[in-house]
């Protein structure tokens, strides 16, 4: 039986019958607006009551065309499902039922197994070069592939968090059905995809919402990127809302990671997006939620979200492998190691205390939330590219220490993320990277390069002149892994390393994951830290973890049979040994008290 998937979307082009299409835009600022479809003449849409145009014509799938919002002004379909032409050009009908789906049973798995590995889709070849890639991530025990942004950005290279058009998977990357065979591939090896998306603006290239929808937009509202987005339209809502769904049921994603949810005001938004897509999605599908957000905001975590991205995490222990304090390392280089602990106790460092970068208090308490809902990680897209030079950990820290801090990333009960080349040691950059026009790219690059100038390495302008060009196509070709990299000793080496913690992972930590909660953590040492947790079955996983030059004793507590000492080739399977009672400097142990039954 062939198997399609198709979401009814308020917004934009949808078939009604292989030869009639109904297009429906919401231009509340417009008396008129008219369809143009390539190769015939325009048609007069009709304006409905909340200030949407409507109108079905005589078109199916391929068809291309663009909204004549003034005389003067074309604009492509704010939810156009295709833009084959960059966002500039004309809009394609897409007809979503033109792909047979070839996994037709797969429903997702539990949270706690999730295992998040990030990827730019763009440095890795596309949507065909991500399906090619994901046999090797599966055997290796990734669970979860993060496609950064997808929507349609002007040009062909850029992070894709300057899309403009959320409803169109970046045509640069390939098709919508390529999109589709990368997800149903992955289904196959059993692994989820996620996607990011971008809720809380518009890129700055090629964004016309402003020209026929003004009420899109709040003056009152400042942020990074302009005007906020006014959540307060129920025709805005639905927009997002729909897009939401429309990844999830029209694609098969399996969740969702929605970027920067700070810089949405409208808060109870978030509440009711997570309500209508846990109510939309088809009952026994797991479908999860994850949000970055800088309020540490606990709350919607209890509201149907699953997780948050763990950025306290993350600064404590890049100050304590790096030893920077500059940026917003500064907030975590009083005292990392006690940061360190109280996140792995208790979820967020800071939960309503003043943050000195801002001023003002930060987070809310987090305690009683399982250690699942927090997504720890080393390295993500925004750590490494957001650098000047965009250098990875390992041209930063020194390896021995790496390697104790990986033991602690993927085999903590928090949820672990990886980023593309992270598994082979990669030392190749990720940089920021843009193809603006060349106006827009150099306001870009100048304002980065200001940007930095905050920082004692690049106070001299001479310096700051080094820092790359966002938009020079150099700077993307330098971001592309080298396959060579992973084939080396070094890259074996670290390989080897991930698959025997993410095998600890899945036979000792997932089975126990659900129900786990903190038993308390604490500095132990000038850079080291002790935490455990009661897992979900009774046991008791115990890590601990030196970052320092020095030995450090251990605490009583810290007891069990060793899972994992710091050495690559340990670890399967796991067998009694003597427990030292010290903890050599750039090491982890990581120990298992079980329970006795019967």
């Amino acid at each position: 039986m062939r198997t399609t998937h198709a979401f009814a979307c308020t917004f934009g082009a949808t078939m009604i019958t292989p030869h009639q299409t109904r297009f429906r835009l919401w231009a509340p600022s417009c008396d008129t607006v008219d369809l143009e479809i390539e190769g015939a003449a325009p048609i007069a849409m009709t304006r409905q009551p909340d200030g949407a145009f409507e109108i079905v014509a005589p078109c199916g799938a391929g068809a291309r065309y663009r909204y004549r919002v003034r005389p003067d002004l074309a604009v492509a379909d704010p939810a156009s499902r295709a833009q084959p032409d960059d966002v500039f050009g004309p809009s394609m009908v897409v007809d979503p039922r033109a792909y047979a789906w070839t996994v037709n049973d797969w429903c997702g798995m539990p949270w706690e197994r999730t295992v998040i590995y990030e990827i730019h889709v763009g440095i890795a070849g596309g949507f065909q070069g991500v399906r090619a890639r994901l046999s090797q991530l599966a055997a290796l025990g990734i669970t979860a592939v993060q496609l950064m942004p997808l929507s349609e950005f002007p040009g062909g290279r850029n992070w894709g968090y300057d899309g403009v058009l959320p409803y169109a998977p970046e045509s640069s990357y390939g098709t919508p059905e390529d999109l589709k065979a990368l997800i149903d591939h992955a289904h196959g090896l059993g692994m989820m995809v996620f996607l990011d998306v971008v809720y809380n603006h518009f890129g700055p290239d090629g964004n016309f919402l402003s020209a026929y929808a003004a009420p899109f937009f709040r003056s009152d509202r400042p942020t990074p990127w302009g005007e906020a987005i006014d959540f307060r339209q129920p025709a805005v809502r639905t927009y997002f809302t729909e897009n939401a769904l429309y990844w999830l049921m029209e694609y098969r994603f399996d969740g969702l990671r929605l970027d920067a949810v700070h810089a949405i005001a409208d808060r109870d938004w978030l509440v009711e997006l997570a309500a209508r897509l846990r109510a939309r999605t088809e009952a026994g599908r797991h479908v999860h939620l994850i949000l970055e957000n800088e309020n540490n905001d606990a709350g919607l975590l209890q509201s149907g979200f699953d997780a948050q991205w763990n950025d306290d995490g993350h600064n404590a222990l890049h100050v304590l492998l790096t030893g920077e304090d500059e940026g917003y390392y500064r907030n975590f280089s009083d005292d990392p190691t006690a940061h360190l602990a109280r996140v792995l106790g208790q979820g967020f460092a800071f939960q309503g205390e003043v943050f000195p970068t801002l001023k003002r208090p930060r987070g809310m308490p987090s305690g009683s939330l399982p250690p699942s809902a927090f997504i720890l990680f080393l390295q993500n897209h925004d750590q490494i590219g957001n650098r000047a030079l965009g250098d990875r950990l390992t041209v930063l820290a020194d390896p021995r220490a790496l390697r104790a801090a990986y033991g602690l990333l993927l085999l903590s009960p928090q949820i672990p993320l990886l980023f593309m080349g992270e598994e082979w040691g990669s030392r190749r950059p990720f940089l920021f990277f843009t193809s603006h026009s060349p106006h827009l790219g150099q306001i870009v690059r100048d304002g980065r390069r200001r940007e930095f100038a905050a920082f004692a390495y690049f106070s001299d302008p001479a310096r700051r002149e080094q820092i790359p060009d966002p938009n020079q196509p150099e700077t993307f070709a330098a971001s592309v892994p080298n396959a060579r990299e992973a084939a080396g000793p070094a890259g074996r080496g670290w390989q080897d390393l991930f698959a025997t913690l993410l095998r600890l992972r899945r036979h000792h930590v997932v089975p126990r994951l659900r129900g786990a909660r903190g038993l308390g953590a604490q500095p132990i040492g000038p850079a080291a830290v002790a935490a455990r947790w009661r897992m979900g079955d009774g046991a008791v996983l115990a890590i601990a973890l030196n970052l320092g030059e020095g030995v450090v004793p251990l605490p009583d507590w810290v007891a069990g049979t060793v899972l994992f000492d710091g050495s690559p080739a340990d670890g399967s399977p796991v067998t009694p040994v003597p427990l030292q009672r010290d903890l050599d400097p750039y090491s982890v142990t990581v120990r298992l008290l079980e329970v006795a039954h019967g």
